[in-house]
């Protein structure tokens, strides 16, 4: 059984992770732990423990539990004092108290859920995502990023505060893999993150395993404005010691332009400029559009589509 490691946050996770889990693979989810907006940023401050929101996502993607239990870890109240909260992030959040260890806090809900492979945090220290600016302006938090319209005007610095050790599981799950994936993620706030953590990039360069990396559907204005899939290639790769991707997995489909129109404010497609590299896997990744309604957030009505990003991957681990 061949052994896949995917590498992000997010919904980009999610989507790789839910494809991947109807095929006979062993599966390990690194997640990033930067996480500090909505939910998941008031149980870091309030109780103190680490960021559950990302790592909930993994693990209802893996889980082979019923489609109810699926549906409650991420049912989100929407009164009250627990308004804004969604059940999962508690249920974590409360294990982590009860167990005294958010990595056993994963464990026990994994066996609740019935997952399909292994969710770990890429470090068990508390951490806030930074970031400086050219105009020496400093981003406080992953949110702050997210939300920043200034970065693609160029940035200083990015890093992790406190230096966190990396969980040396994580570690050994890449070293061991026959294949790593960099799943679709914010540049920023869900794959940046990861290769932050010390020991992170040296492992992904030095393991023997096939690194594919996942290029996101679109832009973000004001972080990576009239990004081409170069200049996604090589921002990450300013985190790595070497390029070491031996595939590049490129949606070729463009979405219909009303789509495109509703998404403008937001960014833009992300074109393929590497045509003549060899590396790259373009095919069409795009999700299901449906019948969504326009007043749905605007980066929910493109996707990639589980299905057609797993048997991609899939056909690559097929000639491992």
């Amino acid at each position: 059984m061949k052994k896949i490691v995917i590498i992000g946050g997010g919904t980009g996770n999610f989507v790789v992770l839910k494809g991947l889990k109807n095929y006979d693979v062993d599966l390990t989810a690194i997640v990033t732990m930067a996480d500090n907006g909505g939910s998941t940023g008031i149980l870091r401050d309030e109780l103190g423990v680490l960021p559950p929101g990302d790592v909930r996502q993994c693990l209802v993607a893996l889980s082979d539990s019923s489609r109810l239990m699926r549906s409650l870890m991420n049912y989100r109240f929407e009164n009250g004092n627990l308004g804004g909260h969604s059940f999962g992030n508690l249920l974590l959040s409360a294990l982590e108290k009860v167990t005294g260890s958010f990595e056993k806090a994963v464990e026990e809900a994994g066996r609740i859920l019935f997952i399909k492979g292994k969710v770990l945090p890429v470090t068990t220290n508390q951490v806030n995502l930074k970031m400086i600016l050219n105009n020496r302006k400093v981003l406080e938090g992953e949110v702050e990023i997210y939300l920043s319209k200034e970065i693609d005007k160029g940035y200083k610095s990015i890093y992790l505060e406190p230096f966190p050790k990396v969980n040396p599981r994580v570690i050994d799950e890449i070293m061991n893999a026959d294949l790593v994936v960099i799943s679709p993620g914010g540049l920023y706030t869900s794959i940046i993150p990861n290769l932050l953590v010390d020991g992170v990039s040296k492992a992904i360069c030095r393991s023997q395993a096939k690194k594919v990396l996942i290029v996101n559907l679109m832009n973000r204005k004001g972080q990576t404005t009239g990004y081409k899939v170069s200049h996604s290639l090589n921002e990450i790769l300013k985190f790595l010691e070497s390029d070491v991707f031996d595939y590049i997995l490129i949606n070729n489909k463009k979405p219909p332009d009303e789509l495109l129109k509703i998404y403008a404010e937001e960014g833009e497609f992300i074109e393929n400029d590497l045509v003549h590299d060899e590396r790259v896997v373009a095919s069409d990744l795009l999700g299901p559009l449906g019948d969504q309604k326009i007043d749905f957030m605007k980066r929910s009505l493109i996707r990639h589509d589980s299905k057609k990003v797993a048997r991609e991957i899939m056909k690559i681990v097929d000639n491992l």
